[in-house]
């Protein structure tokens, strides 16, 4: 087995032992260090719906698929997700094992560390042909190396006080670097495309319950109509509108399974004026009614 096999097999072990023992029986495993967290399944899963945030995720082992839109995403073990923007996606795990089990680190991105790298990326290294909020690509050695790094850091709280902002500084910049972050490093530069969406997105995101009009999103981006709606769906595989539409239903969700709130509280809570659509719309996107969701979601 070639070293970096070894090298990658060796956190595959050490990632699985302390989720292990943090989160024995949990999906999602939280750790000390600042965004960090580990995924683990072992067995395929269903298909879920989340949002996104900016993010890595580096797949040790399995294999799992992303919807974005009518966009399908399969993402495989030594490849790693890189998502610039808050993103509905809905996505599964294809691929594990009692004794395989997939496995994943997730790490949140932090935009201040990117912009602040502005200066220490080309200037050619910023364009970008076709961007995408979330993009797929083989993770290389040294990106692969400084993950394992900061890995080592979970048990070791007085080097990490030290080390953490160097390891999290060094792995943006290799993001950035990375030949699937080119639509992170078009953020670096004001007023291009995904500079744009983002403020506009960011928009959406503060104030999700309220109509919104495409003309002043567009305005807002200071593009044309058609030119706004073009560009958002590139890089979002979805329009406006149902970007809206998707954090209402996701938002709605959580409140439900939180248990504190009825499904017309809700569905009034989120911004929807009708109980009867806000149904038939969440029955749509999660493939059960609110009801039936929640009934599910309390047998556990």
């Amino acid at each position: 087995m070639q070293t970096q096999d070894l090298q990658t097999q060796d956190l595959i072990n050490r990632v699985c032992a302390y989720s292990g023992r943090q989160c024995p029986t949990e999906d999602t495993c939280p750790t000390d260090l600042p965004g960090l967290m580990i995924l683990r399944s072992r067995r395929p899963t269903s298909l879920q719906t989340i949002l996104y945030k900016p993010l890595l995720c580096l797949i040790l082992q399995g294999r799992k698929e992303t919807y974005i839109g009518t966009r399908q995403i399969n993402v495989a073990a030594g490849e790693s997700i890189i998502v610039s923007h808050h993103l509905p996606v809905t996505s599964r795990v294809t691929e594990a094992s009692e004794q395989t089990p997939y496995v994943a680190l997730v790490l949140e991105l932090d935009m201040a560390i990117v912009r602040s790298l502005y200066g220490e990326v080309d200037e050619s290294e910023l364009e970008e042909a076709q961007a995408r909020a979330l993009k797929v690509g083989a993770t290389d050695s040294a990106l692969m190396n400084a993950m394992g790094r900061l890995f080592d850091l979970v048990d070791r709280p007085l080097e990490a006080k030290v080390m953490v902002p160097l390891l999290l500084r060094e792995i943006h910049f290799r993001l950035l670097l990375a030949r699937h972050g080119g639509t992170l490093r078009q953020l670096l530069r004001q007023g291009s495309h995904a500079d744009r969406i983002a403020k506009v997105i960011a928009h959406i995101k503060q104030d999700y319950t309220t109509p919104i009009a495409v003309a002043e999103l567009a305005s807002l981006a200071g593009l044309s109509p058609s030119s706004f709606h073009e560009h958002f769906k590139a890089l979002t595989a979805t329009t406006p509108l149902q970007y809206q539409k998707d954090l209402r239903l996701l938002e709605a969700r959580r409140l439900l399974m939180e248990g504190n709130h009825s499904v017309s509280g809700a569905a009034f809570e989120v911004g929807y004026e009708s109980p009867t659509q806000f149904s038939r719309e969440y029955s749509r996107k999660f493939g059960a009614s609110p009801r039936e969701d929640l009934a599910k979601h309390s047998r556990g």
